[in-house]
């Protein structure tokens, strides 16, 4: 009988192809808040190079153009939803227990990158037609999800009132950068989550 071949070892990262890995993800988040901050047409790519410490032709080592970072920073944030929200369902034992640990994933998430949040709302349609396309393609899913475990603690719920229901709850949830700031002064995660949670959970849950 043929012994079967050891399996290759991984390979790991060299410090080169690390060193850009890590400058492309730096470039992805000086993005968002700058983006934040000024909107998509009020950023350069100056701006984003000198938000990293490097010139601003150098930015174009990692991404095309600046439409292109915007792209990789709205496709990025809705596949790790989407896969997220995937392995949430996947570990939860009961629809219940699902929905409240989709909750608190969105939630960690509204709470954790509210500059994405602002750049989603307001610079989607700077997108290119195929990467805004794969956004909502992407987002769609994420809303599926949500409502298949929906659906299955709630089976008599029509799928246009799922549908509903869920994206209603992720305009509350993600208007958290909007409502958890008041000017200068910030309400703590600890005092919104709670909040959220039980706002959350009665919005999809109501009779």
């Amino acid at each position: 009988m043929t012994q079967p071949s050891p399996a290759a070892p991984l390979e790991r990262p060299t410090q080169r192809s690390q060193a850009k890995a890590d400058r492309r993800a730096a470039l992805l988040d000086a993005a968002a808040t700058l983006f934040a901050e000024r909107g998509f047409n009020g950023v350069s790519i100056e701006d984003l190079g000198a938000a990293v410490g490097v010139s601003g032709p150098a930015v174009y080592r990692h991404f095309s153009s600046k439409q292109a970072v915007l792209g990789a920073l709205l496709i990025g944030v809705s596949e790790r939803l989407l896969a997220g929200g995937q392995a949430v369902e996947e570990a939860a034992t009961d629809a219940a227990t699902a929905l409240r640990a989709l909750i608190g994933f969105h939630i960690d998430f509204a709470l954790g990158e509210p500059d994405t949040i602002r750049v989603q709302d307001r610079d989607l349609d700077a997108l290119d037609d195929d990467a805004r396309r794969q956004v909502r393609r992407l987002q769609r899913r994420y809303v599926e999800v949500w409502m298949g475990v929906l659906g299955a603690l709630q089976p008599a719920l029509a799928d246009d009132e799922l549908r509903v229901r869920v994206q209603g709850t992720f305009g509350l949830l993600n208007s958290t950068p909007h409502t958890a700031r008041v000017g200068a002064l910030h309400v703590a995660p600890g005092v919104v989550r709670p909040v959220l949670e039980r706002m959350a959970w009665a919005a999809l849950t109501s009779a």
